[in-house]
């Protein structure tokens, strides 16, 4: 049976209408409440509430639990958010595919990054990029760990060293040199080490941000000698143990685009420079798709252009 334009109008609403509510669903889920889900997606609340009645209707069940102070998902609600995530994505992934085409990146392009190299390297990356592409607009995360890149709704996030999650997709960027370093006052006092098994007795800053946490690897022929180590302090980011070490606290690895100014101008002085420790990875990483979207694809083009020669060398900016 043939549809007439007319019908084949509202079969698109409807679907169209679906997709929405679909989407304030996730998002109210996700902010666990009306009013949030709303302020994300810059609607009001009546107009959330209004879709979400209309999916339940629709389903004809509760997908959420409201009370005065707070929601929570039916368990009905809990499954229906998994499928909702899901399709949203096949629907963004089969706009990737129409549109992957295209040689100017354009629209919204959200990552995340490590604060340290975040705040210095990518950001003058992403100011650059901006110049070039007028149409874009980028929103920038700096947050320890990549977090959920689907949640919420990173399309590209730069991760250092190991990488954990298999489900994502990961493309190596560049790489920098790791060294061991700490300041004069602190060596003079307490001795230089001259050998990786030293370390235990030393006061070593630790960076959470680069695993494994609390254990730095050498190389060791076509191996790893791994040495556990423990200080005065540790951080979830590199620039406030490069402090610690910068007032005389400890050893601390580092990335030499991050001390290689200090190692310059004497404020820190490296160590162990006979035993050699594996570089840092620096990876860019997104969702499993079939399709990459221009904007990703020409902004992992053209960053990992940009790192090349200015994470390896001291002192590099």
């Amino acid at each position: 049976m043939r549809l007439s334009i007319a019908n084949l109008i509202y079969c698109y609403e409807d679907i169209v209408d679906k997709l929405t509510s679909m989407t304030v669903f996730v998002r109210v889920a996700k902010a666990g409440s009306f009013a949030g889900g709303a302020r994300e997606l810059g609607i009001s609340r009546a107009m959330a509430t209004k879709h979400i009645m209309q999916l339940e209707g629709s389903l004809g069940t509760r997908l959420i639990n409201r009370t005065t102070r707070s929601l929570s998902l039916t368990d009905v609600g809990i499954s229906y958010l998994e499928r909702c995530q899901q399709v949203l994505l096949d629907v963004d992934e089969m706009e990737s595919a129409v549109t992957h085409l295209q040689t100017e990146p354009r629209g919204l392009l959200k990552i995340s990054a490590p604060p340290a190299i975040g705040a210095t390297h990518i950001a003058r990356a992403v100011a650059e990029f901006l110049k070039i592409y007028n149409d874009l607009t980028i929103e920038m995360v700096l947050q320890g760990s990549p977090g959920d890149l689907i949640d919420e709704g990173i399309d590209l996030a730069i991760v250092l060293g190991d990488l954990d999650d298999t489900s994502m997709v990961a493309r190596r960027l560049a790489s920098s040199s790791l060294v061991i370093c700490a300041s004069p006052e602190y060596l003079q006092r307490e001795g230089v080490p001259q050998t990786p098994e030293d370390l235990s007795a030393h006061s070593c800053l630790i960076n959470w941000a680069v695993s494994p946490r609390n254990k730095w690897q050498f190389k060791n022929g076509s191996g790893f000698k791994t040495v556990v180590v423990s200080g005065r302090m540790q951080a979830n980011a590199a620039h406030p143990i490069r402090i610690a070490a910068l007032n005389g606290l400890g050893l601390v690895m580092l990335p030499t685009y991050i001390v290689g100014k200090d190692i310059e101008n004497g404020t820190l002085q490296m160590v162990l420079e006979d035993y050699p420790l594996p570089p840092l990875d620096i990876h860019a990483v997104y969702p499993h798709r079939k399709y990459l979207s221009a904007k990703v694809k020409s902004f992992m083009d053209f960053l990992q252009v940009w790192l090349q020669g200015r994470v390896t060398m001291p002192g590099s900016e």
